[in-house]
């Protein structure tokens, strides 16, 4: 495993001063009931393609609009990156499991659950590292929750979720045009929970003032 992903918390947002090449802030916030309606959006908009490398199958939109309204956010965890204009551009699906649903013989996990991770990301976001931080808030979620096996399935041609993977550090399988990643983690521990105590709180200022600023505009508007 790349302890990495596990680094401070405060060099994401603090940077180095001057430093004109560093990526945008990325900061990625748990999603709830209320974010139900966007997420649906943020699906609807992805094309065919990127509907077949996040499913691995193109879903019509009922199957989508199905498929957000089944996920139970008291059970799973999903995570998603608002731009500044309050839009959903990005959002990553950690869905627990019985560590019998892994596929047989693929992997020993000591732990009662498993925990499978699906990201889809709007082109317009792409290329500022949001999948892998997306990915790293599920990984620290899966440490957290004391499952030590964080699993992805996609097709071996979404280079995205490769480059996920192997940036992680993943053991991945090919199969039939198909691959299988799997991250072991380590337990969690004081420093770990911290970190994602911190990252929640960071991002839910970040939410409300951009919600807050959204409905401000709004309001305007309809004056005019």
């Amino acid at each position: 495993m790349d302890e990495s992903i596990f680094r401070n918390p405060f060099s994401r947002w603090l940077g180095k001063p001057g430093d004109k090449k560093s990526r945008p802030t990325v900061l990625v916030k748990q999603l709830r009931e209320r974010d139900r309606f966007r997420m649906r959006k943020h699906f609807l908009s992805l094309d065919d393609s990127d509907r077949l490398l996040r499913f691995g199958t193109v879903l019509p939109d009922e199957q989508v609009i199905v498929y957000v309204n089944k996920i139970n956010f008291s059970h799973d965890s999903v995570y998603g990156v608002y731009n500044r204009v309050f839009k959903l551009v990005a959002v990553g699906h950690l869905a627990f499991a019985p560590k019998e649903t892994l596929p047989k013989g693929k992997i020993v996990t000591t732990k009662d659950k498993v925990a499978e991770f699906g990201v889809s990301v709007s082109r317009s976001a792409r290329g500022l590292g949001i999948g892998s931080k997306l990915f790293e808030r599920a990984a620290i979620r899966c440490r957290n929750s004391d499952v030590d096996t964080l699993y992805m399935h996609c097709l071996s041609s979404n280079q995205t979720m490769m480059h996920i993977a192997k940036k992680a550090g993943m053991e991945i399988q090919r199969e039939y045009g198909e691959a299988d990643a799997y991250l072991r983690l380590l337990p969690p521990n004081p420093a770990s929970m911290l970190q994602e105590a911190i990252e929640e709180q960071f991002a839910m200022i970040d939410y409300t003032l951009k919600a807050n600023t959204r409905a401000a505009v709004k309001f305007f508007e309809a004056k005019k």
